[in-house]
């Protein structure tokens, strides 16, 4: 094991972020780390929706190959984007304390998902939320986005902030010919300034609505909102299904407007929360597993990742899996579902802890018996046409 550990890491703020929590825990063991960003597939093809990327393993695969390689001692992941097939050399060394797993709906007003209008545009680009979107709200539509937790919601604010904008753009204009012509009271160029048909105090009430200059309501904007001023508009979004952890660790939470979706039907993915380290020197899993591993959180993962790979549903079918330790047991949710959200098969179980991944394996061939496997084999087929 090399004096100063090497950390291999996508260069995303949140990956950036979620390799510093691992770094900080190892550095309290007084163990140095150094980052290492490497660029992987998945950021290769910005534009690609993550099911359509090929195989699992999209931003997995170039950080494990780091470490086999010698250039890197471990690696730090999005637990859920870990394949669930064994890794020829590496071990998952440690995984941390799960932030939280579930999903929220990011509206500018803070809407809930039942509040959103008929028709509205939600925005994800994964298979499983699209599905379980349409499914509770067969009436909205939904449409792909991509891009890191900042951009999508860049693109989630932008056309709203751009309309504000020119409408005080406009109002600010409409100000200065009133001046110029005096009061502008009842004057016909003060009234088309303002718009075909528009009252006879119309300024004042543009006056009391923007009670600050152009600028000063610029300057109040967040880095956040003034990113999003500069973005180009392609898809206008109603709101955004993200995860609740991604936009902790982005510092984003408190940023937008958020209502946290229902976990009976919008289970979260396998390992969505959690964060897993790999490695393959004896000594450096040893040292990462003391430093860094959380038993409670490992336990929930094995089970839904054991859930998962049993079911054989990767990337490619809308597959929501959510365990939690409570006592001597495990209790773990599974939602399997059509990709047009129109059948499941779901359940529930209480599982052994002292048997939990024996008993996840069962869980999840129930779960195949009762019609999983055609939902999964249907949205294989659908992947492959697509490709």
């Amino acid at each position: 094991m090399t004096e100063t550990l090497r950390l291999a890491t996508r260069g995303s703020d949140l990956a950036l972020r979620q390799a510093e929590t691992v770094r900080e825990a190892l550095s309290s063991r007084r163990r140095d780390v150094e980052l290492r960003q490497v660029e992987t597939r998945g950021d290769q093809i910005p534009d690609e929706l993550i099911h359509r990327l090929g195989k699992t393993g999209a931003f997995v695969r170039a950080l494990d190959e780091e470490v086999l390689g010698g250039d890197a001692d471990l690696a730090v992941h999005s637990l859920k984007d870990l394949p669930t097939e064994e890794m020829a050399d590496l071990v998952v060394a440690g995984v941390p304390e799960r932030a939280p797993s579930g999903d929220v709906l990011v509206h500018p007003d803070g809407l809930g998902i039942e509040d959103l209008p008929s028709g509205a545009v939600v925005g994800t680009g994964s298979l499983r939320r699209g599905a379980q979107i349409r499914a509770a709200r067969p009436d909205l539509t939904v449409e792909p986005i991509r891009g890191n937790v900042d951009t999508r919601l860049e693109k989630l604010l932008a056309p709203g902030l751009q309309a504000e904008h020119e409408r005080r753009l406009i109002a600010s204009g409409e100000e200065s010919a009133l001046t110029a012509e005096g009061d502008g009271e009842g004057d016909a160029d003060g009234e088309d300034a303002a718009g075909e048909g528009a009252e006879d105090d119309a300024g004042d009430e543009v006056d009391e609505e923007f009670e600050r200059s152009v600028e000063e309501w610029f300057d109040s904007l967040s880095d956040l909102e003034r990113a999003a001023m500069e973005r180009k508009v392609e898809t206008e979004y109603d709101a955004v299904v993200l995860a609740e952890a991604g936009l902790r660790r982005s510092n984003l939470f408190h940023e937008v407007e958020t209502t946290r979706l229902p976990r009976e039907e919008f289970v979260p993915a396998a390992g969505q929360g959690a964060i897993a380290v790999t490695a393959s020197d004896p000594n450096v899993i040893e040292a990462v597993r003391d430093a860094v591993d959380h038993p409670r959180t490992r336990v929930a993962v094995t089970v839904e990742r054991t859930v998962l790979g049993e079911l054989n549903g990767g990337c490619v079918a809308p597959i929501g899996v959510a365990a939690m330790v409570q006592g001597e047991h495990v209790h773990v949710r599974a939602r399997v579902l059509s990709t047009d959200g129109t059948e499941e098969v779901a359940g529930t179980r209480d599982l052994p802890i002292r048997s939990h991944a024996t008993a996840a394996a069962e869980f999840a061939a129930d779960l195949a018996d009762r019609g999983a496997d055609d939902l999964i084999a249907e949205a294989r087929e659908e992947a492959e046409t697509d490709d």
